[in-house]
C-alpha cells in the first residue's frame, strides 16, 4: 500500500480516464490528441499501482534506448513527486532505473533497438507483469512489439494479480498496424480496452493552448483531426505509395545526399541526409532533424554534431542570407536550390521513380509520408495535382536532397558558385 501523504488522485489526473485508470484487461490502449494528458496520466498510474501491488514490475519500451530518460523516466519521476512520495524511490539516472524502496519492485526501461536486452530481463522480487509501450507509432512492425509482450508472462497466488500491456500514441496514419490490431473489430486482439482521448479531457491546459487547438480546426482542418481529435490520419491520396520503414546499415558504395528546408517560430527547420541506390532505384532515409526555434548557428551547429558539414547541402534558395551565415559558420558547400516554374512537381515526379526506405529513427519523416497528400479541389472534392501546403517540410528537403542527383559532377561543383 502507499505509505507517506495521503493523495486525492481525481485532483491529479482529472477526468476523462477513469475507465483507463481501473481497467485490467491485457491490452490498454490509448490513442490521442497532443496534450491529451494521457503520459501523464499513465505514470501516475503505474506509480501508483506498483505501490499498491507488491508483486508487480514494470517494463517501459520505446523503439529507441536514447529517448527512453527524456520521456518516460522524466514522466514516471514527475509522477512519484506529485504523489508525495519521493522518500519512497530510488532513481538511478544513468541505467536508467527506478526502484521502490520499502519492496524492491522495479520500474525498467528498455529500447527496441537492443532486443536482447529485453528478451533476457529477470526481476528479483515479484514478476514483471506489466508493459508500457510509449510512442508506439514509433514502432514499425507487429512483430517487433509481439517479441517483448512474450516476455510478460507467469502467474502469482494472489487474489489481485493480473498481467497488462498498456501502449500509448498518437496515431499519425490509418496504414500503422496498431489501427488493425487493436481498433478494428474485425482483426483486433481479443482481452482489449482501446480508446481514444482529447485535449479536451486536460483540465490544466491554459487558454493560449487551448486556442491555438481550436484554431487548426479554421486553418487545417485535416490536421485538426489527427493533432486536436485523435483520429487516424488518411492515407487516401498519397503522393508516394512505395516506401517502408525498415532498419539497415548506410552503405559504402552508395553517394550521399542532403536537404536542408527552413524554418523557425510555427515550421520547423528540418534537415534529411539520404542515400540513392541508382541501379536498383531504392532511395533510403538515413537521418533526419526537425526542430522550431532554430538560430542558424544552431543549425550550424547541429550539422556538424552529425558530421556532415564538410558535405553538399541543397537548402531552400528563398533564404539566401540564412545560406550565407551558414557558410560563414563552417557549412561552406551549402548551396541554395535551384527553384523555378512547376520545381515541387518536377522533383515529386524524379522522387517517385524510386522506393523509399525509411530508418526507423527518422519518425518525423514516417509521420509527414504518411500524411502527404494530393490537394483537393474546395468545390468537387476531387484530387488536383499539387500536393497539400502541409506535412511537407522534410518532403520539401527531400526534393532539394536530390536535386543534384543525375548532375554530372563538373556541374555540381559549378552549383556551389551559385550567388544569392
Amino acid at each position: 500500500m502507499i505509505e507517506g501523504p495521503v493523495v486525492s488522485i481525481k485532483d491529479l489526473i482529472g477526468g476523462g480516464y477513469n475507465r483507463f485508470w481501473h481497467d485490467k484487461s491485457f491490452y490498454r490502449v490509448v490513442k490521442g490528441s497532443r496534450g491529451s494528458k494521457k503520459s501523464k496520466t499513465a505514470a501516475i498510474n503505474f506509480v501508483e499501482r506498483i505501490m499498491k501491488h507488491p508483486w508487480a514490475n514494470l517494463l517501459v519500451v520505446r523503439r529507441f534506448s536514447n529517448t527512453l530518460k527524456q520521456s518516460t523516466y522524466t514522466d514516471l519521476k514527475w509522477a512519484i513527486a506529485r504523489l508525495g512520495v519521493k522518500h519512497l524511490w530510488k532513481t538511478n539516472e544513468s541505467l536508467p532505473e527506478l526502484t521502490y524502496k520499502p519492496t524492491g519492485q522495479k520500474i525498467l526501461f528498455r529500447g527496441l533497438d537492443d532486443p536482447l536486452k529485453i528478451t533476457s530481463i529477470t526481476v528479483e522480487h515479484g514478476m514483471l507483469c506489466w508493459a508500457w509501450f510509449e510512442e508506439a507509432f514509433e514502432i514499425e512492425t507487429e512483430h517487433k512489439f509481439s517479441t517483448v509482450v512474450e516476455s510478460i508472462r507467469g502467474s502469482h497466488e494472489s487474489d489481485d494479480f493480473f498481467k497488462q500491456v498498456t501502449i500509448t500514441f498518437n496515431p499519425w496514419s490509418e496504414r500503422h498496424w496498431l489501427k488493425k490490431v487493436f481498433f478494428d473489430e474485425a482483426t483486433r486482439r481479443s482481452n482489449t480496452f482501446s480508446t481514444t482521448t482529447t485535449f479536451r479531457v486536460n483540465e490544466w491546459l491554459d487558454e493560449v493552448d487551448r486556442a491555438r487547438y481550436e484554431d487548426l480546426y479554421h486553418t487545417n482542418p485535416r490536421r485538426a483531426k489527427i493533432v486536436c481529435d485523435g483520429e487516424w490520419g488518411i492515407a487516401d491520396g498519397l503522393v508516394f505509395e512505395r516506401f517502408r520503414v525498415e532498419e539497415f546499415t548506410r552503405r559504402d558504395d552508395l553517394p550521399n545526399y542532403a536537404g536542408l528546408d527552413f524554418g523557425f517560430a510555427t515550421d520547423p527547420t528540418a534537415f534529411i541526409d539520404i542515400q540513392v541506390d541508382e541501379e536498383n532505384k531504392k532511395l533510403y532515409v538515413c537521418d533526419e532533424h526537425y526542430q522550431t526555434g532554430m538560430l542558424n548557428s544552431e543549425i550550424a551547429s547541429m550539422l556538424k554534431y552529425k558530421q556532415v558539414h564538410k558535405r553538399h547541402i541543397v537548402a531552400d534558395s528563398a533564404e539566401p542570407k540564412t545560406i550565407e551565415e551558414l557558410r560563414r559558420s563552417g557549412i561552406t558547400r551549402v548551396t541554395g536550390a535551384r527553384k523555378g516554374k512547376d520545381s515541387v512537381m518536377h522533383g515529386i515526379t524524379r522522387l517517385q521513380e524510386y522506393e523509399i526506405i525509411i530508418h526507423p529513427r527518422c519518425t518525423n519523416f514516417i509521420i509527414e509520408i504518411n500524411n502527404y497528400v494530393w490537394d483537393k479541389d474546395r468545390l468537387s472534392g476531387e484530387s488536383v495535382n499539387k500536393p497539400i501546403d502541409d506535412y511537407n517540410h522534410l518532403m520539401d528537403a527531400l526534393r532539394y536532397a536530390v536535386e543534384y542527383l543525375h548532375v554530372k559532377p563538373k556541374k555540381r561543383r559549378e552549383g556551389r558558385k551559385l550567388s544569392f
